[in-house]
């Protein structure tokens, strides 16, 4: 029999990102809250204080920070008639495990989406026409304007600390930002960190092919900065451990560096650790929740009832939770009706590596955002109709790190193995650079998520199943992104190049590491029978329920997530304070 806790107002499911800023922002409303995460505490110190954290072969291979398979895992498959198999090793994507979730180990690359990726098929049928839209093909609007969302940014990048130079400061376009950018309210807060050099070699080339290169922006401290809570930041020494890494310099927004500190002061405030929660508890009618229930780690059940349940995990977790707790209609492929497990999408990578026998990048000299893009081949700079696909990608150039493992990037015609291999190695080492785009992903009728009729996990609940597949409108938005990457490769005259696309024949394929941009599953908007939850996050049908995240995103961005999810989180944090709160209902 479960153990039941004295009652909270909020209990918060995950302390990542969103459920730090949830938590620090009713923690103003005197509210009594508690945030359960499963898994261990994590601080800047000891965790992450020098040397620890420069291991590579233990951040970066063994993957200390992410969760481990034998303890939460999925199941894949290609198609509704395939069997899913479990994912048994880390790979394609890296969720967090822990105080601070995948916020501990991003880049701290940080994007505002564009204005027409909101409103995706208002904008695609008012521009292009319906026929442009792929059968199957699954795009919504968001339920939410940019217009709307823009303060939110703007408030996100100034907790984080967020580096770059405005293009569109209130329709203005400036000198040396993004021209395409989303119009913004003001400019970062940070300016951008001095760029290495194969960024700097990208940026005259780009200028020279007649592009807009600007800045990668981001959340690496370009000098000492002090946020709205009160954390301070200091300025990013290059030391190239960022992703897949804790930042011992309090450099990187994380989590640690930009909220938990802070919210650690609040007498109203409480954190368990090794809090597993199995699943939001009902009232009788199924309208409300009571609370959840989570184990611990001794494997004892406990019951935590609360009036507001915020669930904050990870994109894919969070989907779990609600299927498992009998929260909204599951999504049916077949029919096309129910909502949770609905659309979920990934994201569309591909680079052309090129090598400079006489160059030195010195990439060792690396941080999470070092880079200068263009996004001249952005999803509102290209004719759908003309180019046979829906999509957009920015592309970049730039050394994160030179870790010795990871930096080993060698020229078509190398040894495998052997003597020649490792003098390659060597050889090569620093004489390369990658330009590679970074693309969207749009949503299918057969991609989703839903309840693995097979498989279980180590407390006898079904497994998450994910089906999912590459289309091909988005092969041939990434074989369009190919030919504009090779082409600035080529004007970069380098000694050899080669390119890694997917094509006409690829298939997902989870092994490999890509990216852990997971979105959907939970999609937002203002029609619940295509959505999961309503414009500000709140489950159509129970009402004291909130997801946070990139559940939420209809189909995925030509960006990394983080920075939309930080605008959503403060826009739903502002929702709650100013009217739930007020009056608990559903607020659609």
């Amino acid at each position: 029999m479960a153990t039941e806790m004295p009652k909270k107002d909020v209990v918060i499911v995950g302390l990542g990102w969103t459920g730090s800023i949830l938590a620090m922002e009713l923690s103003k409303e005197g509210l009594d809250i508690v945030a359960l995460e499963r898994g261990p505490m994590r601080r800047t110190v000891p965790d992450w204080q020098y040397p620890i954290n420069t291991d590579e072969l233990t951040h970066a291979h063994h993957f200390e920070l992410m969760q481990r398979p034998r303890h939460s895992t999925l199941t894949m498959r290609h198609g509704l008639d395939d069997t899913a198999l479990p994912y048994r090793k880390l790979g394609s994507f890296l969720p967090g495990h822990g105080v601070g979730g995948a916020g501990v180990h991003w880049n701290g690359q940080n994007w505002r989406p564009q204005v027409a990726e909101f409103r995706l098929k208002s904008y695609v049928t008012e521009t292009f026409g319906a026929d442009v839209i792929p059968e199957k093909m699954q795009i919504q609007d968001w339920g939410v304007e940019y217009d709307e969302l823009e303060p939110y940014f703007d408030r996100w990048e100034r907790l984080i600390g967020c580096t770059g130079i405005a293009g569109n400061l209130n329709g203005t376009i400036q000198p040396g930002g993004n021209p395409f950018e989303a119009p913004r309210s003001a400019d970062y807060p940070l300016p951008p960190l001095p760029e290495g050099a194969a960024a700097r070699f990208f940026r005259d080339t780009a200028e020279a092919m007649g592009l807009h290169p600007f800045p990668r922006p981001g959340g690496n401290a370009s000098r000492a900065y002090v946020n709205e809570y009160g954390m301070q930041l200091g300025p990013c020494t290059y030391c190239g451990f960022c992703e897949w890494y804790g930042c011992y310099n309090y450099s990187k927004a994380t989590p640690q560096t930009c909220v938990l500190d802070a919210l650690y002061q609040q007498p109203n405030f409480e954190v368990r650790t090794g809090a597993d929660v199995m699943r939001v508890e009902l009232a009788s009618d199924g309208k409300t929740a009571t609370g959840v229930t989570y184990v611990t780690d001794d494997m004892q059940e406990v019951f935590q009832p609360a009036d507001l349940v915020l669930i904050c995990a990870f994109p894919l977790h969070s989907t779990h939770l609600m299927l498992l707790s009998g929260i909204g209609k599951p999504y049916d492929p077949r029919t096309g009706e129910g909502v949770t497990g609905r659309n979920y999408a990934y994201q569309m990578m591909g680079s052309t590596s090129a090598y400079f026998a006489d160059a030195e990048f010195k990439p060792f000299v690396g941080a999470g955002i070092d880079g200068y893009s263009v996004l001249d081949y952005g999803v509102e700079q290209i004719d759908f109709a003309k180019e046979g696909f829906i999509g957009g990608s920015y592309i970049s150039v730039g050394h994160t790190n030179g870790q010795p493992i990871r930096s080993m990037s060698l020229p078509e015609g190398t040894p495998n193995w052997g003597a020649g291999w490792k003098k390659a190695i060597g050889d090569w080492y620093g004489k390369s650079l990658s330009v590679s785009s970074h693309g969207s992903n749009m949503a299918y009728r057969d991609c989703y998520l839903d309840l693995d009729p097979t498989y279980r996990d180590p407390y006898g609940r079904p497994l998450l199943r994910m089906t999912f597949d590459w289309k091909q409108n988005d092969i041939r938005m990434t074989q369009f992104m190919k030919k504009q990457t090779e082409a600035m490769a080529k004007a970069m005259q380098p000694d050899s190049f080669k390119s890694s696309y997917k094509d006409a024949d690829s298939h997902y394929d989870i092994r490999p590491y890509q990216t852990t941009h997971n979105v959907g599953g939970l999609p937002m908007g203002n029609d619940p029978a295509t959505s999961a939850v309503n414009r500000y996050l709140q489950s159509w049908d129970v009402h004291n329920v909130f997801v946070s995240g990139a559940s939420a995103f209809p189909q995925n961005i030509q960006f990394n997530p983080t920075g939309a999810v930080g605008a959503l989180t403060y826009w739903m944090a502002d929702a709650l304070r100013s009217d739930y709160l007020k009056n608990p209902r559903p607020l659609m």
